[in-house]
């Protein structure tokens, strides 16, 4: 067989050789003469972990000011303050249940989640919602924090959030009367999670023994001492969150989860003091405000998620929980003074819900809510955010604080980046991911017209 012939190399091409052979042949001697004349450039590591990632700093999503164009930083792109923390940029990443947990701890399918988009900028990132209690899952596959063991998982993930420089938080949660159920993905099977997969139909509870429909469970109401024992669960959960390091925390009071049951006139036909009229009905989503606050001090930021309508008001008006009544519980809140900031959502409470979607659907209800509260409290908006500048306009024309997205990125990581793009906004990118789209050295900020020029578009 004849030899393999060699390849020419071009004029220059130096290969690759051991250092001993390297060194020995004065073809590869250095180019320097004199290496101690070199400057000592290393990456500076990210603080606090037990491997090495480069630190961030500005981190991904922070907008350069002033910007090369001369141009005012869009709101979208300025730092927002809540008590001791300071976000970056107001565009969040909402909770998004993934059920993908064991027992209630995290994998490492969930630090790939988070961290592919703690990467690229996002002011937030709150964790899908984790239950208090273990009967207070959505599904077996939930995140929870009712025992300590599942700390340790979450505090890894939030580590490398924080090692990109990134704020990430928790959303605290008990899915009430639409629990033990499987998987979005698998309700074309079934509804209810039995206990033979780890579900527990027999212990599903709420406000009432109103079931949200004929497939899903019919709940206990609960008692007095279960009320008691779920304020207890959710301090303790509470405090297992900062201990897993998160920034700050969410209440979840909306789609038609336990304290959303509360709230709503359908799923709660309590006679006491929890029950009947809207100042009981409030009450317990007051309480768990109260309490979180307490839990966690007076420099963590703590948001609440309502839904700000059942979507029955035309067929069900005495059923119906109503944008009005988000106003007056929002205006309780900024009178109570426990949390900071009102997530905005709607829906997930009645089975004969008629959602009327659209672009920013919800928009509307957060700034009513908004007009009333005025600076008491952040408000949130949330649903179908596809653009930056539709984004921006919410906070620079009706005058929200935050703009939270779920699935765009689900989609799209680097939303923060494509957003950045549709208002022409320079900002900031994790230096692995930037140097690729901009000439090596030089400022941290990538320009918006970086990924066309990059790619010959």
């Amino acid at each position: 067989m004849a030899p393999h012939p060699i390849t020419p190399r071009p004029e220059g091409w130096i290969a690759f050789r051991e250092p001993e052979t390297r060194l020995a042949n004065a073809e590869f001697a250095p180019p320097y003469a004199n290496m101690g004349s070199l400057p000592d450039v290393d990456i500076e590591p990210a603080p606090g972990l037990s491997y090495f990632t480069p630190a961030q700093n500005p981190p991904a999503g922070t907008a350069a000011d002033p910007q090369s164009s001369g141009r005012p930083v869009p709101k979208l792109f300025q730092p927002l303050t809540v008590r001791g923390v300071t976000f970056h940029n107001r565009l969040g990443v909402s909770p998004m249940c993934q059920y993908s947990a064991e027992d209630g701890h995290m994998t490492d399918y969930h630090l790939v989640h988070l961290g592919s988009m703690a990467q690229r900028g996002p002011g937030l990132i709150m964790i899908e919602a984790t239950a208090v209690q273990p009967e207070g899952r959505i599904t077996p596959q939930d995140v929870g924090l009712w025992k300590d063991s599942q700390v340790a998982p979450m505090r890894r993930a939030i580590d490398f959030v924080h090692s990109q420089n990134q704020l990430v938080g928790v959303q605290l949660a008990h899915a009430g009367r639409k629990a033990s159920t499987v998987a979005p993905w698998k309700m074309g099977e079934a509804t209810v999670a039995t206990a033979k997969v780890g579900g527990w139909p027999d212990r599903v509870v709420g406000p009432s023994t109103v079931p949200f429909d004929d497939a899903h469970c019919r709940p206990a109401a609960m008692t007095r001492d279960d009320i008691e024992q779920l304020k207890r669960d959710w301090a303790a959960a509470a405090r297992r969150a900062l201990a897993a390091g998160a920034d700050f925390v969410e209440i979840h009071a909306a789609h038609g989860y336990l304290l959303s049951s509360f709230l709503s006139p359908h799923a709660n036909t309590r006679t006491d003091e929890y029950g009947g009229s809207f100042e009981n009905r409030i009450r317990l989503p007051l309480e768990i405000a109260r309490l979180t606050r307490d839990v966690v001090g007076e420099r963590v930021p703590v948001f609440l998620r309502v839904s700000a309508t059942d979507w029955v008001e035309d067929s069900h008006p005495a059923e119906s929980w109503t944008a009005a009544d988000t106003v007056r519980f929002a205006e309780a809140l900024a009178a109570q003074g426990a949390i900071d900031l009102i997530d905005i959502s709607s829906g997930g409470v009645h089975a004969a819900q008629k959602v009327k979607s659209g672009p920013a659907f919800q928009a509307p209800f957060a700034i009513a809510v908004k007009k009333a509260v005025g600076d008491r409290l952040l408000v949130a908006t949330v649903g179908a955010i596809t653009n930056g500048k539709q984004a921006n306009r919410l906070l620079e024309d009706d005058g929200l604080d935050v703009v939270l997205v779920g699935r765009g990125f689900q989609k799209d990581p680097g939303l923060a980046w494509t957003f950045a793009q549709h208002l022409d906004t320079e900002i900031a990118m994790a230096s692995q991911i930037r140097w690729g789209f901009t000439r090596r050295g030089g400022r941290p900020y990538i320009d918006p017209s970086a990924y066309k020029d990059s790619i010959f578009e």
